[in-house]
């Protein structure tokens, strides 16, 4: 029998299927249980990794065949060997230095970038050089496939302020043992600087370096960062990349060669035999939850695994979590505050502008701000979470508004091709000339997208780029981190967009940031907004004045005396987090409870809800409090009615424990064969 950690295969009827062993002590009489019929590869994964992802299976509540997924590569999934990766860098040949290439500028290009050396097959993507062009210069005979050095030209950074060096030191002191921190530093504070200076001095110690970050676009910027300064390749996992890809980064770290990784959560389970430390960036971004699948919180399993392997670990955000800052004042984890600007930067000043009664999606006073600042040789900054053109269209003589077939919510208007979104299910149609229920021809957009702004604001100033930031506009695979790149490089320019601008980026030519509304945050019915909506006014506000030159916020709102507001205007981050922990403990809600939400949708409503009537029944426990079948909050979602229970208790192990019971009896109900259903434990999205 192989050994746990072990790859095999295994057949289910006709088919072949790549299996994990995670145990050796199934019941003889289990008939259920199939041969093995081949062993791949033997302990594969080490039992120690076997053993977090079991954790999260049981803690999560998540069928036994998700562990697959989470410590395999897709790569290694399949029965068919996967096909050689292509080299990991290429060099010029001395046939190729010769060769007349006068008449293709793209081939004399390429020659020319690999004329001072080998270059690795990543850098030359980011250059957009093509993989055929590539090919047809290999087949030519003019480059050759190579090792490309892994070290890099140490570029030795600024010198730590008071502040940083004893965040630093304190990092180290954990050094070969598990502690928690929770780095809070304002935004712009050097928080990466941090990183770095801890990771060098472990890194010469043999260690190898775990960096988690929410979001893929992130990952070009700080790859460069780190390479630049620690002197070495920085290897990267997400879901951008191609099979190959992250087939060479797992087989990399599992073989000590990747010293340092930088990934979005899947990575939390690469195998890493020397791991020395964990970072986990913008600790407090949703994104680090998954949410299909095994729903399980990167940033939550990274903590669990560096206690597990005795290693420290360091949470860092301008805007921490209530759940991190709950874990610091109980603690558990160890704050560690950076709490001024690095270098000369300032803090920007910040603004409230009152909507009521002004026009236009954009303030008469923010329009003088922004000419201003562009005037001055900088660059503007606006936040608005909302894609397209306009989120509703509606018909100016009956009211008729445009809503999406299979969802509860409206279609939002793109006016490049004139079509109609839902950004809930992705379904599409074609604007209609004249409104459906009463033929009026005068049908009208309401709100203000990201489109909408971008036409505006080059109608305004039309001698200024605007660059339109979300997923409709950069869609390719380097476009965000080229834009990125061309604003830092470049003179006046305003950028508009979605939440891709606040996630971290260091832009700091931006003298005036903005947040374009507000109020939908205010009245939410989502116990977590006035959390997210103080992280992004924060982390909108960190884009502004992050060097030398003073920078500028300004908040627009049709309800300046709100009181969330005033908090959020009156006081830090950390001081505003403080008052809304106060208010979830006299709630009784999240991180001061635990919960979990079983969530049950199907095209009736009923199925959906007796199926959950059914579960509530089961799950009682004196210590439980079970509440619903509710209605989500987007009750209706790609034609299914989404109902779910609410299950919390204060003993987060008790509600843990009592749901892992449950799982497999809730999937024998008969009520559970008419509906698609799921456990989401610590639920972040409602």
């Amino acid at each position: 029998m192989p050994g746990v950690g072990s790859r095999v295969l295994v057949t289910f009827g006709r088919r072949r299927l790549v299996g994990l062993v995670i145990s050796q002590n199934a019941p003889d009489h289990d008939r259920s249980l199939k041969p093995v019929e081949a062993t791949l590869d033997l302990q594969l994964i080490d039992q120690q990794l076997i053993e977090l992802a079991r954790w999260c299976c049981r803690y999560y509540c998540f069928p036994p065949g998700e562990l697959v997924s989470l410590l395999l590569p897709t790569a290694l999934r399949r029965v068919q060997p996967f096909r050689p990766q292509p080299p990991d860098g290429w060099a010029l040949t001395a046939a190729g230095r010769h060769a007349d290439l006068s008449r293709s500028p793209r081939k004399r290009e390429l020659r020319d970038v690999l004329a001072d050396g080998p270059i690795s097959r990543e850098q030359l993507e980011e250059r957009s050089f093509s993989s055929a062009l590539i090919r047809a210069m290999h087949q030519s005979g003019w480059i050759e496939p190579c090792a490309p050095d892994d070290r890099r030209a140490i570029h030795l950074g600024p010198d730590l302020n008071p502040e940083q060096r004893q965040a630093s030191a304190s990092l180290l002191s954990a050094r070969d043992r598990f502690k928690a921190f929770l780095l809070a530093g304002v935004t712009g504070s050097g928080k990466t600087e941090v990183y770095l200076r801890v990771a060098r001095n472990l890194l010469r110690r043999g260690a190898q370096i775990l960096v988690l970050v929410p979001e893929i676009g992130l990952t070009p910027q700080l790859v460069r960062r780190f390479e630049a300064r620690l002197g070495l390749r920085a290897w990267t996992y997400h879901s951008g990349l191609s099979e190959g890809e992250r087939l060479a980064c797992w087989q990399a770290a599992a073989g000590c060669r990747a010293r340092l990784v930088i990934g979005t959560r899947s990575s939390v389970f690469l195998p890493m035999p020397e791991l020395g430390l964990i970072v986990v960036d913008e600790e407090h971004d949703a994104s680090l939850k998954q949410q299909d699948g095994a729903r399980y919180q990167g940033r939550d399993v990274a903590v669990l695994r560096a206690r597990r392997e005795s290693v420290p670990i360091v949470l860092g955000s301008a805007t921490p979590s209530l759940e991190s800052l709950s874990n610091a004042r109980s603690g558990r984890y160890h704050i560690l505050k950076l709490s001024r600007r690095a270098g000369h930067a300032a803090e920007p000043r910040w603004h409230v502008l009152d909507q009521r009664g002004s026009e236009g999606a954009i303030h008469p006073e923010l329009f003088n701000q922004i000419q201003r600042h562009l005037d001055q040789q900088g660059q503007v900054l606006l936040y608005r979470n909302r894609r397209g053109y306009a989120p509703v269209l509606m018909c100016n003589g009956c009211g008729w508004s445009a809503e999406c077939d299979r969802c509860s919510a409206h279609m939002t208007w793109h006016q490049s091709g004139s079509r109609l979104q839902c950004h809930h299910c992705g379904a599409s149609r074609s604007q209609p000339r004249r409104c459906p229920d009463c033929g009026d021809p005068n049908l009208r957009p309401l709100g203000a997208g990201t489109e909408r702004l971008e036409a505006l604001l080059k109608d305004r100033f039309p001698d200024v780029p605007v660059h339109r930031v979300d997923r409709d506009q950069l869609s390719g695979k380097h476009d965000f981190q080229a834009l990125i790149e061309e604003v830092r490089a470049g003179g006046p320019c305003i950028l508009v967009g979605t939440q891709m601008l606040a996630k971290g980026h260091h832009l700091p030519k931006v003298t005036l940031a903005a947040v374009l509304d507000t109020d939908a945050a205010l009245f939410s019915a989502d116990f977590r907004a006035p959390e997210r909506l103080g992280q992004a006014v924060h982390q909108v506000a960190g884009r502004a004045g992050r060097a030398d030159r003073p920078g500028a916020f300004y908040l627009q709102t049709h309800h300046p005396e709100h009181a969330l507001l005033g908090s959020l205007l009156q006081q830090s981050y950390l001081s505003y987090a403080d008052e809304l922990l106060a208010e979830r403990q006299q709630a009784e809600l999240p991180p001061i409870t635990g919960l979990a939400l079983i969530r049950a949708e199907s095209h009736q409503t009923q199925p959906a809800r007796g199926f959950l009537q059914d579960a509530a029944a089961l799950i009682r426990l004196p210590g439980l409090s079970v509440a619903g079948p509710l209605p989500a909050i987007l009750s209706r979602r790609g034609g299914y009615w989404r109902f779910q229970l609410w299950v919390q208790a204060a003993d987060r192990r008790l509600l843990a424990e009592r749901l892992g019971e449950c799982f497999a009896v809730l999937h024998e109900l008969r009520s559970a064969r008419k509906v698609r259903w799921h456990i989401d434990m610590d639920a972040v999205e409602l």
